[in-house]
C-alpha cells in the first residue's frame, strides 16, 4: 500500500500556502488594530463571545440560515457546497484515522484516502462508512449543480441577477467547480477497478468499467482533483473566495465589541474581504432592478476596492437606503464602509455643498421673548428661546409646509411649551455634508447647533425629518431626548393629551429608509395610524421598505431615474388600491406626491385633521423614567 505520490503536490503546495497567508494576514489585521480593539478581541476569544462566534460560523457561515430564511433554495445551494464540504472533511479526516494504516495522518491522506485504500468499503462497518461518504458526495454535487445553473439561470434560486467576475474569479469559480465532479470520477474509476464503494462511486463505478479502462483512467482524474484544489486555495487571496477564512475572523471582531465607525480601520477592511459577492444585494436594490444600474452596489464597490481601483463614483452612486445592507447574508455595515469611501476620496468633491449658506439667516432671526420672557442670546445676535420642547423642522419639513402647520396644530392641542428652533429657515442637522463627505464642516454645524439646544433648557428634542432625528441621535451629545414625530404622537396619546376622530380611510404606510431600516421605528407610526385610519399592509413594509428615490444619499443619480424609482414605488403602494399613502418623512412625500395618482399625506397631517377632543393635560413621563418612578407617579 502505497504512503504517499506525486499528484498529490498541487493540493499540497496550496493548502499550505492558504494556511500561512491566512494566518500573516490575520496577524497583520490584529497588529493594525487600536489598542482597545485589540483588548476587546482578546476578552472575546476567552469569554461569552467565542461561544457566540461559534454558534454564529455554523449557522451563518455553514448552515446560512439568512439565505434559507429568504430564498430557501439558494440557501440549500451555499449549505450544501460550505457545510457539505466541512463535513466530507470531517468526516473524511475520521474515515482516514480509523481506518487508514496509521493514525495522525497528513491532510492529503483523508482527501485522497480512496486513491491509497482502493478496496476500502466492502465489508462491515467500512461499507456504512463508504455510504456516508457518497451521500455528503452527493449532498455537495446537487448544490453545486444549482451553482452551475444559477449562472445562466439565477431564477432557478429565487434570484433576478448574478455577480459579473474579474478573470481571477472566473478561474477560481472553475477550479471549484471541478474539484467535486473530478474527485467523483477519480473514486469511481478507482472503485470500479476494484469492485469497492457505494451507492454512487461504486454504481458508477462498476458503469464507468464496464466499457472503460478504469484502472488507466483513474490516475489521470486524481490528477485532477488535486490540481483544481491546489489552484483554487493558490487563488482565494486574490479573488471573492477570500470571504471563506475571512468571514470568520469578521465573525470574531464583530462578537467581541469592534465596529466600523467612521474612518478606515481594521474592521472596515475585514468587512470588505468578507464580502462573498453572492449577488443577493444587487437583487434588493431599486437602482438595479428600477433602472437598470449595476455597477455601484455593494459586491462591485468591495470589488473595486480590493483590487485599488478608483470608486469615487462607485462610492456616490448610491440612494443609502438600505436595501442592501438589510439582505447581506454576512452582515457587512454596507453603509458605514460607503460612507468611509466618500470620506476617504481624494481632489476635488464630487458633489460639492456651499455649507455657508446655513448661516445665511443667522442675523434676520427676529427678537421673540419665551414663555419665560428670558431670551438667550448667542453670536451674531441668533436668540434661543426657553421651552419645555424644541420643534426642529428641518430643510425639507420647510419644503413641505403642510407638515409643520400639522405639527402647530397638534403642539397647539397637547398644551406642551414648544420652541419652533428653524422656524426662520436658516438651520440644517448636517446630514448633507456627511453625506457629501464634508465632515469638518458638518461638525462645526452640530457644534452650533447643539450650543443652541444647550441654552434652550429643553427636556425633548422633536423633528419631522427622519433624516435630521437619526443625525441628533447618532451624531450630537444632547441632554434633550430627540423624537420623531411619529414617537411624540404616539406619547401624546398615551398619556392621553390627544384624542382622534376615526375616519376609517383605507390607507397605506410607507415606510421611510431612515425611519425604519435605520432607525429601527416601526411600530410608532402604526400605532397612531390605528387611532384614525383602516391601515392596509404590503410586502414591502417594515425592513422590506421601498426607497422613494429622492435620497439626500444620491445627488448624482439623473432626476428621470429618480423619478422612475418614485413611480416604481408607488405602483407598489398602492397595488391594494388605497384612499391614501402616508409616510413619515416630508422627503418622502414630496418625492411621492409629485408621481402618484393617490393623495399622499404625512402622518402629522393625517392625525391633525381628525383631532376630536384634548384632555387636561399631563405631565409626560420621559422615555428613560424608571420602573420605581412611574408606580410612584401613579401613587400621587
Amino acid at each position: 500500500m502505497k504512503d504517499f505520490d506525486i499528484f498529490v503536490l498541487p493540493f499540497n503546495t496550496g493548502l499550505y500556502f492558504i494556511l500561512i497567508y491566512c494566518v500573516v494576514r490575520c496577524v497583520i489585521w490584529f497588529r493594525q488594530l487600536s489598542r482597545a480593539d485589540k483588548l476587546r478581541l482578546q476578552r472575546g476569544f476567552f469569554g461569552r463571545a467565542f461561544g457566540q462566534s461559534l454558534k454564529e460560523i455554523f449557522m451563518e457561515s455553514l448552515i446560512h440560515r439568512r439565505i434559507l430564511k429568504s430564498k430557501p433554495v439558494l440557501g440549500y445551494m451555499h449549505m450544501s457546497l460550505a457545510f457539505g464540504w466541512f463535513l466530507l472533511i470531517l468526516f473524511g479526516t475520521i474515515e482516514a484515522d480509523i481506518f487508514g494504516a496509521k493514525h495522525l495522518n497528513p491532510p492529503y491522506r483523508a482527501i485522497f484516502f480512496r486513491f491509497f485504500n482502493p478496496d476500502h468499503g466492502t465489508t462491515g462497518l467500512t461499507r456504512i462508512w463508504s455510504f456516508w461518504m457518497d451521500l455528503l458526495l452527493a449532498f455537495i454535487l446537487s448544490g453545486l449543480l444549482l451553482a452551475v445553473i444559477k449562472r445562466f439561470i439565477p431564477g432557478v434560486v429565487g434570484m433576478k441577477k448574478t455577480t459579473r467576475h474579474k478573470p481571477a474569479d472566473r478561474i477560481a469559480l472553475t477550479a471549484l467547480w471541478l474539484i467535486f465532479p473530478s474527485r467523483l470520477l477519480a473514486e469511481s474509476f478507482t472503485c470500479g477497478a476494484h469492485g469497492s464503494g457505494s451507492f454512487l462511486t461504486g454504481t458508477t463505478g462498476a458503469w464507468l468499467a464496464s466499457f472503460l479502462p478504469a484502472e488507466t483512467l483513474a490516475y489521470p482524474f486524481w490528477w485532477l482533483y488535486s490540481l483544481s484544489l491546489g489552484v483554487f486555495f493558490i487563488l482565494l487571496p486574490v479573488t471573492r473566495y477570500m470571504h471563506i477564512p475571512t468571514e470568520l475572523f469578521l465573525i470574531f471582531m464583530r462578537n467581541s465589541g469592534i465596529s466600523t465607525g467612521d474612518k478606515t480601520g481594521t474592521f472596515s477592511e475585514v468587512q470588505i474581504h468578507s464580502c462573498s459577492s453572492c449577488g443577493m444585494c444587487i437583487d434588493a436594490c431599486q437602482m438595479n432592478f428600477v433602472t437598470g444600474i449595476r455597477y455601484m452596489q455593494p459586491v462591485y464597490l468591495h470589488r473595486s476596492i480590493r483590487n485599488d481601483e478608483d470608486i469615487t463614483e462607485i462610492a456616490h452612486d448610491c440612494l443609502m437606503c438600505g436595501r442592501c445592507e438589510e439582505v447581506c447574508p454576512v452582515g457587512i455595515e454596507i453603509s458605514a464602509v460607503r460612507m468611509i469611501q466618500r470620506r476617504n476620496k481624494t481632489g476635488e468633491p464630487l458633489v460639492k455643498n456651499n455649507w455657508m449658506g446655513y448661516f445665511r439667516n443667522r442675523n434676520n432671526v427676529g427678537s421673540e421673548k419665551s414663555d419665560t420672557g428670558q431670551v438667550y442670546n448667542l453670536r451674531n445676535g441668533r436668540e434661543v428661546k426657553q421651552a419645555d420642547v424644541i420643534y426642529f423642522a428641518g430643510c425639507m419639513t420647510h419644503l413641505t409646509p403642510g407638515i409643520k402647520e400639522a405639527m402647530m396644530k397638534i403642539f397647539r392641542a397637547s398644551g406642551e411649551k414648544v420652541w419652533f428652533m428653524d422656524e426662520e429657515g436658516g438651520a440644517c442637522c448636517g446630514r448633507p455634508l456627511m453625506l457629501a463627505g464634508n465632515d469638518r464642516e458638518a461638525r462645526e454645524l452640530i457644534n452650533y447647533n447643539s450650543e443652541i439646544i444647550r441654552k434652550s433648557g429643553a427636556k425633548t428634542l422633536v423633528t419631522s425629518c427622519p433624516i435630521c432625528y437619526n443625525v441628533f441621535r447618532d451624531s450630537y451629545y444632547l441632554e434633550a431626548e430627540v423624537m420623531h414625530h411619529t414617537e411624540y404622537l404616539k406619547h401624546l396619546i398615551d398619556d392621553g393629551n390627544l384624542r382622534f376622530n376615526y375616519s376609517g380611510r383605507k390607507v397605506v404606510y410607507h415606510d421611510p429608509c431612515e425611519l425604519g431600516r435605520i432607525a429601527g421605528i416601526y411600530d410608532a407610526p402604526r400605532e397612531v395610524l390605528s387611532w384614525v385610519a383602516d391601515l392596509h399592509e404590503i410586502p414591502e413594509r417594515e425592513e422590506k421598505g421601498l426607497c422613494c428615490g429622492g435620497s439626500l444619499g444620491n445627488l448624482i443619480l439623473n432626476p428621470s431615474k429618480k423619478a422612475a424609482i418614485a413611480s416604481d414605488a408607488v405602483k407598489r403602494l398602492t397595488r391594494n388600491n388605497p384612499e391614501m399613502i402616508v409616510t413619515s418623512c416630508p422627503l418622502c412625500k414630496k418625492t411621492f406626491s409629485q408621481v402618484s395618482h393617490v393623495k399622499v399625506s404625512d402622518i402629522a397631517e393625517v392625525t391633525a385633521d381628525e383631532i376630536a377632543a384634548v384632555q387636561v393635560r399631563k405631565p409626560r413621563r420621559p422615555a428613560s423614567v424608571s420602573l420605581k418612578v412611574m408606580v410612584k407617579q401613579l401613587l400621587e
